[in-house]
């Protein structure tokens, strides 16, 4: 496991955080192996994350004494976080010592730099499957007490596979752009641990100028993001920016519009970057492919191959694997990073590998003739609206593409369209009328002041199903 021989890095920097300050792989496994002292037996940890290097030191601490975290983003709701504590009665909480809203009972507590490890009062009458590693939410989970179980070989396959195709060294300088507690985040950290390389630690947002200064200071070669983040690029007009010390860019955490893929496909090749689209979910640990940077132009809006270790086919309605080239299907995907299943509490934590290597992704995908496949969408993203077969995510991928942020919901035969811009409400709907052949009547936009979204930039489509109620129509 990587995290067992960051010793062989003992004298490079692992670490560097805002301020410059440099902590050396030596260092950082001093720091991690102090947390893991502290627990005497393997037990599960709540791990309230925040990017910053004690977090780091937790988190890898944890994993060395093989306890069990469960990474939890310290934006959290407090009521859910007293749920979540309720459902999997963790033995520790290792949380920021500054952190005031996330109140909980506990015995004694042991400080760790800006970090406290809180024992708390619950009994542990479950029992940890040998192979759970970690326990990470589903980027759709916000409400829900659903993890996803991680292995250590999911963990230390999917860390291989991403350093193999990206092409990490010990060179590489990664920034921080994503909580950790986010699976895409998480495997940025964790596959350049694996290979040595120095990771600046910032709890920055793109909109603040530290965040900037910090990339020019600590001479950062990459950074990556979700699209939401790509979305931010543009209004602040990266490809007018001297980043010399940048290298490469990576994206994931959703499908990228095609106008901005293709204007980051420019960008980049202006700036004489590599730009590697990639796709992945938590149930996969983190990334079950790339889009080679050489192929962005050529197969623009693909998804492009199954990583290292990893295969993808296609699979119609009644699960017969589709052979045929430009046909729609299920992405099925197998591979080592397909994680074990998941919990809804604290006694699903002793099941095995459920899943056996194979993950249904849920979207919909097809195969070009070269091999490169290309997501059309969610299997439930599907209406029947006056008889016809309509897919959400094409509808909003044309609005978007009359230029107007939008967000769509609905049942059969009634397509709500949520806009930002309220003098648009009545326009797009007979934009998307004349463009499928849809009568008008199937559609009503929404006006909202902004779409909502989860930490990591993706549509939060549940809480647009109450909007709908109470929103201004068009």
């Amino acid at each position: 496991m990587f995290f067992d021989d960051l010793g062989e890095f003992s004298r490079d920097t692992a670490l560097l955080s805002a301020s410059s300050k440099s902590i050396s792989y030596q260092a950082l496994t001093d720091s991690a192996d102090r947390i893991g002292d502290a627990l005497t037996e393997r037990c599960l940890v709540f791990l309230v994350c925040r990017n910053c290097v004690d977090c780091l030191a937790g988190y890898l601490g944890l994993l060395r004494a093989r306890c069990v975290p469960v990474l939890i983003n310290e934006n959290i709701d407090p009521v859910f976080f007293i749920r979540l504590l309720d459902t999997y009665r963790p033995n520790f909480v290792y949380l920021p010592s500054d952190t005031t809203q996330l109140a909980f009972e506990s015995t004694e507590t042991v400080s760790v730099g800006a970090y406290v490890l809180a024992k708390t009062e619950y009994t542990a009458d479950y029992a940890l499957h040998d192979d759970l590693a970690l326990l990470l939410a589903t980027s759709g989970s916000t409400g829900s007490p659903k993890l996803v179980r991680q292995s250590y070989l999911n963990i230390s396959s999917n860390a291989e596979s991403i350093a193999h195709y990206l092409e990490i060294s010990g060179a590489d300088r990664p920034i921080t752009t994503m909580p950790m507690s986010y699976s895409y985040g998480l495997s940025i950290i964790n596959s350049h641990l694996l290979k040595g390389a120095s990771i600046v630690v910032s709890d920055a947002t793109l909109m603040e100028r530290r965040f900037w200064d910090e990339i020019k200071l600590n001479r950062v070669t990459t950074l990556g993001g979700v699209p939401y983040l790509y979305e931010m690029l543009k209004r602040l007009q990266f490809s007018r920016m001297e980043l010399p010390s940048l290298e490469y860019l990576t994206q994931a955490g959703g499908k990228l519009d095609i106008a901005l893929f293709a204007a980051f496909v420019d960008m980049c090749e202006e700036k004489d970057l590599r730009f590697v689209v990639m796709y992945g979910q938590t149930e996969a640990t983190a990334r079950m492919s790339y889009l080679p940077w050489k192929h962005a132009r050529s197969k623009l809006g693909s998804i492009g191959l199954a990583i290292p270790g990893g295969r993808f086919w296609l699979e119609d309605e009644k699960r017969n694997k589709i052979v045929a080239h430009d046909k729609i299907g299920e992405l099925i995907y197998e591979g080592e990073n397909v994680t074990m299943g998941y919990a809804e509490s604290c006694y699903d934590l002793s099941l095995g590998d459920e899943n056996r290597g194979i993950l249904r992704t849920g979207d919909l995908a097809k195969r070009d003739t070269d091999g490169f496949y290309y997501i059309t969408g969610r299997l439930n993203r599907f209406l029947k609206v006056y008889g016809n077969r309509v897919n959400l995510d094409e509808i909003e991928q044309l609005i978007r593409g009359e230029g107007h942020d939008c967000a769509c919901v609905g049942t059969d035969d009634n397509v709500v369209i949520f806009l930002t811009e309220p003098e648009r409400t009545g326009t797009v709907e007979r934009i998307v009328a004349k463009r499928t052949g849809i009568n008008r009547s199937a559609f009503s936009s929404v006006y909202i002041d902004e779409i909502p979204r989860t930490e990591s930039g993706k549509i939060r489509y549940a809480s647009l199903r109450d909007e709908g109620s109470s929103g201004r129509h068009g």
